[in-house]
């Protein structure tokens, strides 16, 4: 393939990538006949580049990732206290997340291997890893427990929050303050015993 070519190439699949981000947040059943056209290419060219659907929602679901990682970096996450900059690190999650409310409901329902979706969501997760390996090593977090553990932890809170945003149950200023408070809870470092002849 000839520069010129393989540059078309990229800029078409960029245009499909855009396109299918674009329509599916809105109407995540969208088939890929309109997404082709939203793009300006035909369907033959994005199954060109996408050989079928799931193909295609894991490319958007990559596309979306690196958005996140991109929003959670630009927080200065090595920079201050850990226990705030985590919290700075999951707004910028959330916030980017919650444009896309219904695309990423109908991702989380394709199933996919757990390796896949361990590797899927690794650049989110080593930026969590990261932060909370900082706040153990300044005191602020348990390190009696795994940081990996921790991050765990702190993925299936951030869930928890969107579900019951989601639900009705709590609004979405509801479910951020119950969240950054039931994990800075969790992650919390144990208060130092005693000194030997003091109570507590």
């Amino acid at each position: 393939m000839t520069p010129n070519r393989r540059a078309d190439a990229q800029r078409s699949r960029a245009a499909v990538l855009d396109a299918a981000v674009r329509l599916l947040g809105t109407r995540p059943d969208a088939s890929v006949e309109a997404i082709a056209t939203a793009a300006g290419v035909t369907r033959q060219t994005v199954y060109a580049h996408f050989p079928n659907r799931d193909r295609l929602l894991a490319a958007v679901v990559d596309r979306l990732t690196e958005e996140t990682a991109a929003a959670m970096d630009a927080t200065g996450p090595d920079t201050g206290p850990a226990a705030a900059a985590l919290l700075r690190l999951l707004d910028a999650g959330a916030e980017t997340a919650g444009r896309y409310p219904a695309l990423l409901e109908k991702i989380s329902s394709v199933a996919v291997p757990p390796q896949d979706d361990h590797e899927r969501h690794a650049p989110i997760s080593d930026r969590l890893l990261r932060v909370i390996r900082r706040g153990q090593d300044s005191g602020e977090f348990d390190d009696r427990l795994p940081a990996a553990w921790l991050a765990t932890v702190t993925i299936k809170l951030t869930h928890a929050a969107a579900e019951e945003t989601a639900a009705g149950r709590l609004s979405r200023a509801e479910a951020t303050r119950a969240f950054h408070t039931t994990l800075l809870r969790a992650l919390a470092a144990p208060p130092p015993l005693p000194e030997p002849g003091k109570t507590a």
